[in-house]
């Protein structure tokens, strides 16, 4: 557990983004927006101890606990704390989201067996669509929108116009690195350009500090880097591992999680192959090549 503690940043009047140090695996970002009357919550947690923490310093500010939970994706850190919220709450995000919440189940367990999670029951949401939503916290309008394929099947921006904030989920990752293993390389480029379009002054990545539209640049080129990667060693006859192995990261050696490299390299190569995007990969394979990459060592869950 890091010695860290979440804390709020509030960008605009009754917007909060809750940010969880130091944004690696499983320490995801959140937020809310409230008129005083009424809150929508951006994403939970990982766990039931920290999304406690997060309706905590949610009810700290003077708002009410929330009537609705956007999910940006299905991952568990940023819904196995759904419960915590519902039923008071109900739970919205994407078509998607919620088949690949209900099929994952408590894949976060299975893969971090050691770490306490707390008592979780699945909560997927109530509430979905497919393309565009738009929600109406007092004043305050709510965009949710799917940019497609992109970090996973059913990913959703949550953009607030007037004050000219984003919540991305995982499209971003401040000062971390993209991943890709769910999803879509090509998809998640033409993310990028969907957040662009919205011309926001305050981005809330899904993991990492806040940042501004420059962070949508470095994450363009680092997807860009993977993908002549993957070119280079797919035609060489090379495996995801081996061209992950003898990449130089250059500017993004200092990237959190550097070993997801080979996993956005599976994804990379099946998408050359002329996989659909978004098409199931093995991912016990994918984890295997990232604990290779990591120096043997087995991904740590950092709630």
């Amino acid at each position: 557990m890091t010695a860290d503690k979440p804390y709020l940043v509030q960008p605009a009047a009754g917007v909060y983004a809750y940010v969880q140090p130091d944004g690696g695996w499983c320490l995801n970002n959140a937020g809310f927006v409230s008129d005083g009357g009424r809150t929508l919550l951006v994403d939970t947690a990982a766990t039931e101890r920290r999304a406690l923490a997060l309706r905590e310093a949610v009810t700290a500010t003077g708002a009410p606990l929330p009537r609705t939970v956007v999910n940006t994706h299905h991952h568990g850190d940023h819904t196995y704390g759904n419960g915590v919220f519902a039923p008071q709450a109900l739970v919205l995000g994407h078509d998607n989201a919620r088949a690949e919440q209900l099929a994952a189940g408590h894949q976060l367990e299975m893969i971090w067996p050691s770490t306490d999670f707390g008592a979780i029951e699945i909560t997927a949401p109530d509430l979905t669509y497919s393309d565009r939503l738009t929600l109406h916290v007092g004043d305050t309008q709510v965009r949710v929108l799917h940019p497609g394929v992109a970090h996973t099947t059913g990913d959703s921006v949550v953009w607030l116009p007037r004050q000219r904030v984003v919540f991305t989920g995982d499209l971003v990752f401040a000062g971390g690195t993209p991943f890709l293993a769910m999803g879509s390389l090509a998809g998640s480029l033409r993310a990028l350009e969907l957040l662009r379009s919205l011309d926001a002054e305050t981005v809330v990545p899904g993991h990492g500090p806040l940042t501004d539209a420059s962070a949508y640049d470095a994450t363009e080129r680092y997807l860009r880097y993977v993908a002549e990667l993957a070119r280079e060693g797919r035609a060489a006859g090379l495996t995801p591992l081996e061209t992950a192995r003898r990449a130089d990261l250059g500017e993004f050696a200092a990237w959190r999680e550097s070993e997801r490299l080979v996993a956005n390299l599976h994804r990379a190569y099946a998408e050359l192959a002329g996989e659909p995007e978004g098409v199931p990969l093995d991912i016990p394979g994918v984890l295997q090549d990232m604990t290779v990459m990591n120096g043997g060592t087995p991904l740590l869950c950092h709630a």
